[in-house]
């Protein structure tokens, strides 16, 4: 019976090929799904209402203020997240992680509408009021892979860095987080793509976004409205997950691509 062996160089040359096929295929959907929605715009019998509703200007006026609540969102995400995920490794401080992650856990459990709801009757129906209920949502997946990533860094590396006369901090910023990037651009694509589900929620209090077409269609019983403001999120939320499928490629580092 003769052995099978296989090449890690083919195995993982088969691996990027792959990877960058994806990288093609999903933009290249986007953009026919996209076309075909906007020839159907263009040329559906649509009432009076849907028309007004679905014309492109405020379509475009929409999506503007749903990519804003997602971008900066994620800009406070990134900040409190990351930064609070590297303490949390640290120390004493390392104890705390696990009550932390409990209490992030527990807040994206609760329904994300009650959440911005609630937070827009204290801070009042507006933008900040659902970022800030979007940032609470997302930064546990942030969060707990900045924590696990670095975590997960083989100690000895770590020893050996130490060993050679680096410091703690030199040690974290040229060993542990390099070979936690993986792990943690993971977490951060995974909170861009419940920022863009989540901002539609976001019209509830009156802070815009594609979430109105939506609600809109509700109440208005126009499927076709409904119907375009779920695609297009659907839409931007793939567009996000292949620009953060990007930058996993190109932010590993060399030896882990």
């Amino acid at each position: 019976m003769t052995d099978v062996v296989v090449d890690p160089a083919t195995t993982k040359s088969g691996g990027h090929a792959s990877s960058w096929k994806a990288l093609v295929i999903q933009p290249v959907a986007i953009l026919v799904v996209l076309a075909a929605f906007a020839v159907w715009l263009n040329t559906a019998d649509l009432t009076a209402t849907e028309r007004s509703t679905l014309n492109p200007a405020d379509l475009v006026a929409l999506t503007w203020q749903h990519l804003m609540l997602t971008v900066v969102s994620t800009a406070i995400v990134l900040v409190i997240g990351i930064p609070l995920g590297i303490v949390l490794t640290r120390g004493p401080l390392r104890r705390a992680s696990g009550v932390i992650l409990a209490v992030a856990n527990f807040g994206q459990a609760a329904p994300a509408v009650g959440l911005v709801v609630l937070l827009a009757f204290w801070l009042g129906f507006s933008f900040w009021a659902a970022v800030i209920a979007l940032v609470l949502y997302a930064i546990l997946p942030v969060l707990r892979n900045t924590i696990i990533g670095i975590e997960s860094v083989d100690q000895r590396t770590v020893e050996a860095g130490r060993g050679m006369g680096m410091s703690a901090f030199s040690v974290l910023i040229r060993v542990e987080l390099p070979l936690a990037v993986p792990v943690m651009l993971a977490g951060i694509r995974t909170a861009l793509v419940l920022l863009v589900g989540s901002a539609a929620l976001a019209t509830f209090i009156g802070a815009g976004g594609l979430g109105l077409l939506i609600t809109t269609g509700v109440n208005l019983f126009l499927p076709k409205v409904l119907v375009a403001g779920a695609l297009l999120i659907a839409l931007l939320a793939l567009s996000i997950d292949w620009l953060g499928r990007i930058v996993e490629t190109y932010a590993r580092p060399k030896g882990l691509r």
